[in-house]
């Protein structure tokens, strides 16, 4: 058995809710785990994990757009408690603890600790499809590309290898790096989805505007969440965020229509449920998330949506459905079984991997 620490991103609930997967396979299989991360991801392991609480990248939004300079002013400004959390992490786990392997979810400590104290290193996010993976790239959307492999590789310095989770399957650019389905909560892959009469809204800023269009469709019933309150106005229902009742909503719906994060994308397409993605600008992984949706013919991706955008999507619901009844809607076992192979006999495969890296 291996001694492991996870480090989790704690921006969103994505990585969180994955690295619960993750951890509850590799403590059922008697690793010992240690876990870092912050503020969200914090708060939703600590009740069951042994977690240490660090400090973390923020991405700060205005208006469905990424802001760089309210991001760099509050990642400076808490530049000095990280030094102090990175300090404590170095003493307070690795010392005490002296981990076998380390494994991170986008979460930049560990990783780093991982090379200073010449730890395998084991990066399991979607992120590093940016960095290992070919995909399609439109030329306006370039040098975002590599803007983002850039922050791809500072955050996650080195990894030996890369268990890599996508909808779309391109060719990897090494032989560390495995592409796997994504990693799906036991939540959603319990629920057996049907076809109701309604379409799921999840947008997290204010989308009034998105929301006002559907006075032109006034037979669709939209249930919407992230607005926090719960009200019915006419044929839209808003609810107050329920997990329980999120996931009916989800696998019950017609159609999706949220921002293009990864984690609700692709529990969406696990239920087959057809997509218009709305990507947060400035933010190339959204706007990626996007394109392949529409590219795989999964759903639609609009910046900028209208009354004819939306009535194009509604009217194309059959042909998204069409192209989502060949998507392997799987379970984890894939991966969980790499993960087994890489972390046997105290982590030796990995700490192979580790030896070839450097060799």
């Amino acid at each position: 058995m291996a001694k492991i620490v996870y480090g989790v991103s704690g921006e969103g609930s994505g990585h969180s809710s994955r690295a619960r997967e993750m951890l509850n396979h590799l403590q059922g299989q008697g690793h010992e785990c240690r876990v870092v991360s912050y503020d969200r991801g914090y708060a939703n392991l600590k009740d069951d994990f042994e977690v240490f609480e660090t400090e973390g990248l923020h991405i700060q939004s205005v208006e469905n757009q990424v802001s760089v300079t309210r991001t760099f002013v509050d990642n400076i400004a808490r530049l000095s408690d990280g030094l102090s959390r990175l300090r404590a992490l170095r003493h307070e786990v690795f010392k005490a603890f002296r981990p076998d392997v380390v494994i991170t979810d986008f979460e930049p400590m560990a990783a780093y600790l991982a090379n200073h104290y010449e730890l395998p290193l084991i990066s399991i996010d979607n992120q590093h499809r940016m960095r290992y993976m070919t995909y399609p790239c439109p030329d306006e959307l370039r040098q975002s590309a590599m803007v983002t492999e850039t922050v791809i590789r500072l955050m996650v310095p080195r990894p030996d290898v890369s268990l890599v989770t996508t909808f779309y399957f391109g060719e990897v650019t090494n032989d560390r790096t495995f592409l796997f389905p994504p990693i799906l909560r036991s939540a959603i892959t319990d629920v057996r989805p049907t076809t109701q009469d309604h379409i799921v809204v999840y947008l997290t800023q204010s989308f009034d505007a998105v929301l006002d269009l559907f006075s032109e469709f006034p037979r669709e019933r939209l249930i919407v969440y992230g607005h926090d309150k719960a009200m019915d106005l006419g044929n839209v229902s808003f609810r107050q965020f329920d997990a329980e009742g999120f996931i009916a909503d989800l696998a019950g719906c017609k159609a999706v229509i949220a921002t293009a994060g990864f984690t609700l994308m692709t529990e969406a397409l696990h239920y087959g449920k057809p997509y218009l993605a709305l990507p947060m600008g400035g933010q190339f992984e959204q706007e990626l998330n996007g394109l392949l949706l529409a590219g795989c013919g999964y759903g639609k991706n609009v910046h900028d949506p209208d009354v004819a955008t939306i009535g194009d999507f509604l009217y194309r619901l059959p042909e998204y459905r069409d192209c989502l009844a060949t998507y392997a809607a799987g379970d984890n076992s894939a991966i969980t079984g790499k993960l087994d192979e890489l972390l046997a006999g105290g982590g030796a495969l990995a700490r192979d991997f580790y030896d070839r890296r450097r060799a």
